[in-house]
């Protein structure tokens, strides 16, 4: 089965107007696939994976290039930085778009050599898993925004609170989706195992894995905190700096999402320390330990997975459209806090996220804070369990979070 992405009208359109297009992203999100799925008889498709052909690319790019010649898609380009220049000097001599199509799981070390080498000669885009919207087969959305046209969708799914969790017990990985016959925890205890053995280990000398699994199960449990680099350090047995850079290492190779309080320079009242939160809460509910959908919808975190599946829900409606995710969140030293902070247009929108089917007034009493940093506020939404679009004030909707 193939689930249709949002991200494929933007990529038809960067090879119209780009030399080249670039797919980051985590593995086993659909990067390859979404390539091939637009993909004509005249390209050709080459995996780096393959290492009789990465050793080829690595030793002679030059031969690689007389061997597979463009238009052409490259699989995990990462692996051989080699190929960049001669990427740039045929960009350079054929000056034509859509030559080259490149998918990658290492966003530090793709930028390092894109800066270098293909400044201005490629499209940057970011796939994460199958969003709410791609898994109903309704990849024709938006990036969200509270407003009141969203009470007039008619084709939104009610779903009842066991199916919801099952939704963010089961990730959004587009195999385990597609294939039925996969087990969940197969699926992940390989997905882990594959991370640490190709991407982890590409990216730092890592001797102890036990240590790196540890830090993953650890990081998995904060999801939706704020990130304290100590307490982590203390909990694992390691040095702070190793904490700080495998952080880097999960937030480069697309696991984590850090985000940041909103502030100005009006105030310096403001946390200045970014919440983390998982991309894929499946991934998070494995390494977390719960096992099941009734345990978790009954369990100590249902309400931060519930948290860390919207924020990434609204990451992945501006990502897959090829936006900039602008998103914040607010909390203060009087503990006044807002769990989610869109700007767009130079506008404001205030979200609240809550595990209830029955919210309050009393739940946006701090979207009011925002006026201290400008008259430019947009509606505001409290994301929950309702069934429908509720009005709770002139200027704030209760919103479903399956309208998502």
């Amino acid at each position: 089965m193939y689930y249709k992405r949002t991200l494929s009208k933007i990529v038809k359109n960067a090879s119209a107007t780009f030399p080249a297009v670039l797919i980051n992203g985590p593995r086993q999100v659909g990067k390859t696939t979404l390539f091939e799925y637009l993909i004509n008889d005249k390209r050709i498709y080459v995996s780096l994976d393959d290492p009789r052909v990465r050793t080829l690319a690595k030793n002679d790019p030059a031969l690689f290039f007389k061997t597979y010649v463009p238009p052409i898609l490259i699989d995990e380009v990462q692996y051989v930085p080699e190929l960049f220049p001669y990427i740039k000097m045929i960009i350079d001599k054929e000056k034509k778009n859509g030559l080259f199509w490149l998918t990658g799981s290492q966003m530090f070390y793709l930028m390092k050599n894109i800066t270098e080498s293909l400044a201005g000669r490629v499209a940057v885009l970011n796939l994460q898993g199958l969003s709410q919207r791609e898994k109903n087969k309704q990849p024709n959305c938006s990036p969200f925004l509270p407003s009141f046209e969203v009470s007039n969708k008619k084709d939104m799914p009610i779903l009842n609170l066991e199916k919801i969790y099952e939704m963010i017990w089961q990730g959004s990985y587009p195999r385990l989706l597609a294939e039925t016959r996969m087990k969940w925890n197969l699926f992940y205890d390989s997905y882990i195992n594959t991370y640490i053995q190709k991407d982890v280990k590409a990216l730092v000398n890592i001797i102890q894995e036990h240590n790196f699994l540890k830090f993953l199960k650890i990081v998995a449990a904060r999801t939706g905190q704020l990130l304290n680099y100590n307490n982590m350090a203390s909990d694992i047995g390691i040095s702070v700096n190793t904490v700080k850079s495998w952080i880097s290492i999960l937030e480069t190779s697309g696991l984590i999402f850090l985000l940041y309080p909103y502030s100005t320079n009006i105030t310096s009242r403001v946390v200045k320390t970014p919440k983390l939160y998982f991309f894929d809460t499946g991934l998070a509910c494995y390494l977390t330990g719960w096992d099941n959908v009734k345990v978790l919808q009954n369990g100590a975190m249902n309400g931060a997975m519930l948290e860390t599946y919207v924020i990434s829900e609204v990451i992945k409606s501006y990502w897959h459209n090829g936006k900039e995710a602008r998103v914040y969140f607010y909390r203060d030293k009087n503990q006044k806090e807002i769990d989610l902070i869109i700007e767009y247009n130079n506008t404001l929108y205030p979200i609240e996220i809550k595990r209830t089917a029955n919210p309050m007034v009393n739940d946006i009493r701090n979207f009011n804070i925002l006026k201290s940093f400008t008259e430019n506020i947009g509606i505001g939404a409290v994301i929950c369990l309702v069934d429908s679009v509720l009005p709770m004030t002139k200027n704030t909707l209760a919103i479903p979070l399956t309208y998502l």
